[in-house]
Formats: C-alpha cells, sequence, structure tokens
C-alpha cells in the first residue's frame, strides 16, 4: 500500500451567526481539506480551519494549501500510510514550522492507515478511552438577555452546560460585567468561561479577572499576548481560577516552557497548533507530567475536522475541562454524509473507520474556491 497522490482543497463555509473573537468576526469560515489516495484507490480525508485569514495566526489557507502542494505532496508519494509516524519524522527534517499544513497531511495518512484495517483512528493512539466528552458552547450575541436565554434554553435541552463568552473586543470593564450578568442567571446549572484572545494589557488583566473570579467565572483564556510568558506566570500564580494557555501553546517546546514558567495552569489542545496528532498527544503527555489541565479546543471545524479532535481527545486520560469542538453546530451546511452527535451535554466520539465520517463530495465541490 503506497501513496499516489495527494490533493489540497480550500472550502469557505458559511455560519448561522456572526462569531465573535478579539481580532476577527466569523461569518464565513475557511478550512482547508486533504485527500490522500493510494494504488489501490482507497482514500483518507483531513482537516484543518483557519480564523480570519492571517489576524489569528501565520498560516493562512492559501499558504497551507502552497505549502502542502510544493513542498511537502512530493515527500509522501510511494511511502506507507501505516507508517505515519516516519513519514512526518522526515517531512519535520525538511520543512519548518508550517504546522496546519502539517496536521492537513497528517491526518489524512492516518485516515487512510486506519481505513485501510477497518478500525477507528483512535486505535492506533492507543485506543478509545473516553466514549463522549463535555462539550461547551460559545455565547456571542453582546447582549446580555439574549445570552441568558440562549444559555438557559441549552440547558433546558441539555445540550450544553459549559458556555463561553469571547471577551477580547471592546470595553473589557462592560464585558466583565456582561458575563457576571450571565453566570449570576444560570447559578451552578453551568460552568462559565472566557476567551480573551491576547486582549488585555497585565493591569487590565488584573482587575478584570479579580471581578470575574468573585462572579464565579471558572476559566480565563490566554488574556496576555502570547509572547508575555512572565505577566502569564504572575497571573496564575495571583489568582485561584484557573488561567488557561491558548495561542501561546503552538507546539511541543511551547508548551514545555509554559509548564517550566508556569505560565498558565491549564492548557487548550489543538492538533493544528501542536503540528499534528502525534504532537498533540506529546503535549498533552507535558501536560500530564507536569499537573496541567487539558481543555480539547476548536478552530471552529466542520464536520471532518471535529471528528478528528474528537477522536485523539478520546484517548486522553483527562481532559479536565472538557472540549469545546462545537464546530459543526455553528455551519449552515456540512461537507460529510453523517453528523457529529451531541447529546446529555457532551460530544458523542465516532466509531467508524478512519475519523468515523465519510465525505460528501459534491459539498466538497460547492464550497471549494474557484482557483480562476
Amino acid at each position: 500500500m503506497k501513496i499516489r497522490s495527494f490533493d489540497v482543497y480550500i472550502l469557505d463555509l458559511p455560519t448561522i451567526r456572526p462569531h465573535q473573537l478579539a481580532m476577527h468576526t466569523i461569518v464565513s469560515q475557511a478550512i482547508v481539506v486533504g485527500c490522500v489516495t493510494d494504488e489501490d484507490g482507497r482514500e483518507g480525508w483531513s482537516e484543518v480551519a483557519t480564523i480570519g485569514g492571517a489576524s489569528y495566526g501565520e498560516s493562512t489557507p492559501e499558504a497551507i494549501k502552497a505549502n502542502i502542494d510544493t513542498y511537502i505532496t512530493p515527500l509522501v508519494i510511494g511511502k506507507d500510510p501505516i507508517h505515519f509516524d516516519k513519514i512526518m519524522f522526515e517531512i519535520s527534517k525538511l520543512v519548518r514550522g508550517n504546522n496546519f499544513a502539517k496536521t492537513v497531511v497528517e491526518a489524512a495518512i492516518i485516515d487512510l492507515a486506519a481505513r485501510s484495517k477497518g478500525v477507528p483512528a483512535f486505535e492506533l493512539f492507543g485506543g478509545q478511552i473516553h466514549t463522549s466528552l463535555p462539550i461547551a458552547w460559545t455565547l456571542a450575541s453582546g447582549n446580555t438577555e439574549k445570552d441568558i436565554e440562549e444559555a438557559q434554553e441549552f440547558l433546558r435541552q441539555k445540550r450544553h452546560n459549559i458556555f463561553k463568552l469571547k471577551i477580547g473586543k471592546g470595553d473589557p470593564f462592560k464585558n466583565v460585567e456582561h458575563v457576571r450578568k450571565i453566570k449570576a442567571a444560570v447559578g451552578d446549572q453551568a460552568r462559565i468561561t472566557v476567551d480573551v484572545n491576547q486582549a488585555w494589557d497585565e493591569d487590565t488583566a488584573n482587575y478584570c479577572i479579580e471581578a470575574l473570579e468573585d462572579g464565579g467565572v471558572s476559566m480565563v483564556e490566554q488574556p496576555l499576548p502570547t509572547w508575555n510568558y512572565e505577566g502569564m506566570a504572575r497571573l496564575t500564580s495571583r489568582f485561584k481560577v484557573p488561567i488557561m494557555a491558548d495561542e501561546a501553546a503552538n507546539s511541543v517546546q511551547d508548551v514545555f516552557q509554559i509548564a517550566k514558567h508556569r505560565a498558565g495552569n491549564c492548557i487548550a489542545l489543538k492538533p493544528c497548533k501542536a503540528g499534528g496528532l502525534t504532537q498533540t498527544k506529546k503535549v498533552a503527555g507535558i501536560a500530564e507530567a507536569a499537573g496541567l489541565g487539558l481543555y480539547g479546543g476548536t478552530m471552529i471545524e466542520s464536520s471532518l475536522g471535529t471528528a478528528i479532535c474528537a477522536q485523539l481527545y478520546a484517548t486522553i486520560p483527562e481532559m479536565k475541562f472538557g472540549t469545546e469542538i462545537f464546530g459543526p453546530l455553528l455551519f449552515k451546511d456540512n461537507i460529510t454524509v453523517n453528523d457529529m452527535q451531541y447529546e446529555n451535554f457532551e460530544v458523542v466520539i465516532p466509531t467508524g473507520p478512519g475519523f468515523g465520517m465519510e465525505i460528501d463530495r459534491e459539498k466538497v465541490k460547492h464550497y471549494t474556491r474557484s482557483e480562476g
């Protein structure tokens, strides 16, 4: 079984409502989809998502596709997909950085390898520990009463009992009051977390985190810029509420430094940041050894990318802060024939061959950007 080809597509998927971050508001999400084919015509599929072109990170969808086509694809042709770890090790020696691109390649090869054996991909990573995982939802209307109503409705439906608010844009003090009112309304029925997306300086963070902690918020994500390890360490030591590193945790080496300097006491996992599933498992191991809590993060992937994350997260012993892999619930449409399942406040881990998702080729074609 040898790899014959690797194809990459950029798709734009519309969302059901705007999704606001500090640096960008998503109304149409760019995803990069990979398809690897072997000599017998078997396929493996993968996906990573990016946010706001170059506003979130350096890996734009256009660069991901160009670097896979030009530099990585020639390195995988003719290789045996079952040896995906060896393939990625060899790629790492010739291609610097490009973690999102490497994730597209590795995940597609893993999907093909698992399908060739007729097993779920999680069997290649030590096997499934969890059959489902807690799932958070982002409240993003910006209107306190509407957000409270939405949270209470999802609690009634047993869809979510963890709610995140993106508070990096606008007046931080008004945002804090918005969060406190929502927490007061839902009480002990739900956990409330916030994501600042690096938007605060340390003075603002000191004031706002104190108010958030007093208001019952259960976690504060990436309050300071990625470079400010010392500031994150000071916040971590000062407050009882957990401080999560997300954008700062972009590689195995980054996570080691966060653990070493205690620049956060929990980590958001995202395969695309680490450069693939194998690297993400290493990140999880470092965090476990250092006593850092883990959170299953998202880049707002569609059903395929979400299944990739879900299957990997299902192999990690403890996800202390749950997950937020709600991406498929935010899109108007889907690129897979089957859907991710959400029930009883959790996301159900797919168990079919590979990552458990069957591609809808017509949808891929429909949403793929025109190269003209």
